[in-house]
C-alpha cells in the first residue's frame, strides 16, 4: 500500500482532524515531465511562549509540550513540519527574550521529526529587527524544493512597519523568476499578505506587491498565522491559509469593533486551538487540508 493511500485512508477510517478543506491549484495537471511525489507536512503556529495569562490560558507553560506530543504521536511522519511565527511572546527585556527563543528551541528539540523549519513573528522579531531570532534560527527569508513543489518562507514581521521590504521583494522576485508559470509554489509568511483587518494589523503594507509578483504563477498557495483562527481568503487564483494558535484563540475578523482573545472556556478546554496537516498529491490539483486539535475531545 502507498504511502499516500496508509495516509489518506487513516485519516478517512480514525475520523481525526477535524474538517478538511481542499485548496485547489489550477493547472498543476499541465505540468508535464515534473517530478509529483505525494507527501505531507505540519503547520504550527503562534505558541507564545512565555505568554502568561490564566483567563486566556490557564495551561500557557504546558500547551506547547501537548501539541509537541501530539505531532510526536501523529500515525503517520509528516515530511517536515514549519512554525509559522510568534515562537515567543513579546518582551522588551533583550536578554528575556532571547532566554525565550532558546526555551521554545528546546522545547520543539523534542519532536521526532528533525526536519523543522521556523519563521518569526512580530512577538519574536519587531523590537529588535529579528536579531535575537537570526541569532538562534537563522535566516527569516528562504526558500527551497520538496518533491515537485518549490516553498518560499517571506519575513513580514522583521520590519516594524510590518512591510517585507525593498530588498527582499527584489529577492522574491528573483526566486520565483527560476520558476516556470506553471510550477508549484507554497508560500510561507507570518501575517496575511492581503488586507484581512488593517486596523487590527491583519495585513502586510506592502503585500500587495508580493502578491502581484505571484499573479502570474498559476498554481500558488499561501500559509500564514498571526490572526490565531482557520481562516480562507482568495485573492484571484491564490488560496491563502491561517493557522490556529498554540495559546488562545482570537475573535473572527470584525466580529467586533476592536480585536480582543477568546476568553478560555473550563468546560472545553483548548477550545479554538490546534495544528494542521497540509497534504500534496502529486496527480491531483490540490493540497487536502486537516485540522488537528491540540487535545482530543
Amino acid at each position: 500500500m502507498s504511502e499516500s493511500i496508509d495516509r489518506r485512508e487513516f485519516l478517512k477510517l480514525a475520523g481525526l482532524g477535524g474538517a478538511v478543506f481542499a485548496s485547489g491549484l489550477a493547472g498543476c495537471a499541465s505540468m508535464a515531465g515534473a517530478k509529483q511525489d505525494d507527501f505531507y507536512f505540519v503547520q504550527l503556529s503562534d505558541t507564545h511562549w512565555g505568554f502568561k495569562g490564566p483567563a486566556l490560558n490557564p495551561d500557557a507553560d504546558g500547551t506547547l509540550h501537548k501539541a509537541v506530543a501530539a505531532v510526536n504521536a501523529l500515525a503517520l511522519e509528516p515530511d517536515f513540519i514549519v512554525f509559522t511565527g510568534d515562537l515567543t511572546h513579546t518582551t522588551d527585556d533583550p536578554k528575556e527574550r532571547r532566554r525565550r527563543l532558546a526555551e521554545f528551541r528546546d522545547i520543539v528539540g523534542a519532536l521526532r521529526n528533525k526536519n523543522v523549519r521556523f519563521m518569526p513573528g512580530e512577538h519574536d522579531a519587531s523590537l529588535d529587527n529579528g536579531q535575537a531570532w537570526k541569532e538562534l534560527f537563522g535566516p527569516s527569508t528562504y526558500s527551497f524544493d520538496h518533491k515537485g513543489v518549490h516553498f518560499i518562507a517571506i519575513d513580514n514581521v522583521c520590519d516594524a512597519s510590518a512591510r517585507i521590504g525593498e530588498a527582499q521583494l527584489a529577492w522574491f522576485k528573483a526566486d520565483l523568476a527560476k520558476q516556470g508559470t506553471d510550477a508549484r509554489i507554497v508560500v510561507f509568511a507570518h501575517r496575511p499578505l492581503f488586507d484581512l483587518m488593517p486596523q487590527w494589523d491583519w495585513a502586510t503594507r506592502d503585500g500587495a506587491q508580493a502578491i502581484e509578483l505571484l499573479m502570474p504563477y498559476r498554481n500558488v498557495t499561501v500559509f500564514y498565522g498571526h490572526i490565531h483562527q482557520e481562516h480562507h481568503h482568495m485573492t484571484g487564483h491564490i488560496a491563502h491559509h491561517s493557522a490556529k494558535s498554540l495559546i488562545f484563540p482570537l475573535i473572527a475578523p470584525g466580529s467586533k469593533p476592536k480585536r480582543e482573545p477568546v476568553p478560555w472556556d473550563p468546560a472545553q478546554p483548548y477550545r479554538g486551538l490546534g495544528f494542521r496537516g497540509v497534504d500534496a498529491e502529486g496527480q491531483k490539483a490540490a493540497f487536502e487540508i486537516t485540522e488537528y486539535p491540540v487535545i482530543k475531545a
